[in-house]
């Protein structure tokens, strides 16, 4: 369940930068920077994002601003990122159970 985030990939002029156009926003109007080696404390999408990104150990830094993520490779290596954007909002996948109406609500009672 969820939705996939889907993406345009392009190549920066500069080496070893890679931009993805994303189909929604994840930060508004705000600029947000991460770096690898951060703590990354937020619960917002761009934070959640970051930290699936950061941890592939692919990149040495992030910047994120609207719905366009530019990431800083640490290698020549970029495969695997598309599929970490893409499952940015799917809750459930094969494996994990789903929740029952009765855990939801209490959830919520707590």
């Amino acid at each position: 369940m969820g939705q996939p985030v889907t993406f345009l990939r392009s190549v920066s002029p500069k080496p070893g930068v890679v931009r993805f156009e994303l189909n929604r926003s994840l930060t508004g109007m705000g600029h947000e920077r991460y770096s690898a080696g951060d703590e990354i404390i937020g619960d917002r999408p761009c934070d959640e994002l970051a930290r699936r990104l950061l941890a592939t150990g692919r990149l040495s830094s992030l910047h994120i601003f609207g719905s366009v993520v530019t990431a800083k490779l640490a290698g020549d290596d970029d495969s695997g990122l598309g599929d970490v954007i893409s499952s940015l909002y799917t809750y459930y996948v094969p494996g994990v159970e789903i929740p029952s109406d009765e855990e939801l609500i209490a959830m919520l009672e707590s």
